[in-house]
Parts: C-alpha cells; sequence; structure tokens
C-alpha cells in the first residue's frame, strides 16, 4: 500500500486497474456472519444448502462487497474523498473456494458543487475465477482540483 496523489484532470475516462486474486474461505463466512449477526442457512448451513437448487452455501453479498473493495485499497490518494457506492447488484453467487478479484473503470467525471473539486465515478466489477462478473457498483469520489 502506499500514497500516490492524483488529482481530478490526472483521471481518464476508462483508464482501468485490476488488482490481485483472493480465495474465499469457511473462515470468511463465520467472521463476517460474526461481525454482521447474520446466520442466515444460506451461508452457515451447509446440509440445509445440499437440499436448496444452489446445492452449497453462498457468501454474503456484503463481504464479497467488503473483499472485493479492500482488494483495491493497495493504492491511497490523498487527493480523493469518498463519498459512497451506488448501483450496487449481487450478480452471482460466490462460494467458498471461489477466488475473486476486482477490476476498476472510470466511467465519469464531472462538475461538484465545490469549485475546488471535481466528482469522479469508478465502476467496479468484481469477477470470479471463470471471468464471470459477481458484483457491480459504482464508486464516487470528489476528487481535489490542480492548484
Amino acid at each position: 500500500m502506499y500514497f500516490k496523489s492524483t488529482f481530478f484532470e490526472d483521471y481518464q475516462i476508462d483508464d482501468k486497474r485490476v488488482t490481485l486474486g483472493r480465495t474465499i474461505t469457511e473462515t470468511d463466512f463465520v467472521v463476517h456472519a460474526g461481525h454482521t449477526g447474520d446466520f442466515f442457512p444460506h451461508h452457515m448451513d451447509e446440509e440445509w444448502c445440499k437440499t436448496q437448487p444452489f446445492g452449497q452455501r453462498i457468501a454474503h453479498g456484503t463481504m464479497v462487497f467488503a473483499i472485493g473493495i479492500g482488494l483495491t485499497a493497495s493504492e491511497i490518494n490523498p487527493e480523493a474523498f469518498s463519498r459512497g457506492y451506488d448501483k450496487m447488484r449481487f450478480v452471482k453467487p460466490v462460494h467458498i473456494g471461489d477466488t475473486i478479484h476486482s477490476e476498476v473503470t472510470i466511467s465519469e467525471k464531472g462538475e461538484a458543487k465545490n469549485p475546488e473539486m471535481g466528482a469522479v465515478t469508478e465502476h467496479v466489477e468484481i469477477i470470479n475465477q471463470r471471468g464471470e462478473v459477481v458484483l457491480v457498483c459504482d464508486h464516487l469520489l470528489f476528487v481535489k482540483r490542480k492548484s
């Protein structure tokens, strides 16, 4: 992890970065359930899941989001401030043993109310080992302009 100042003017539409991968484990399921209180059988009951059409435990969508976004945190931009995430969708299930990585593409740039800032949208796709998109969202940023 390192700091790199990137100003609004430096962002280019369609610029893309790809993270390293991370394999999802049973420990991830247990820890996330403990943090959130979400012990639904879809995530925690292996035997019950065998009786369901999906046949195995499904990762918490919020866990896939948290891990996938965490993978993008290898570069810290002190000039940017997160406004949050928009349009999040859980596209495909993630299971124990799946490996995910994130791809971040600059999709929009625009004006902000504060003239010292600009608005940037990063489109995030979290992708499994088969190349399937499992989660999508837009990361909304305010970014300082060059002086």
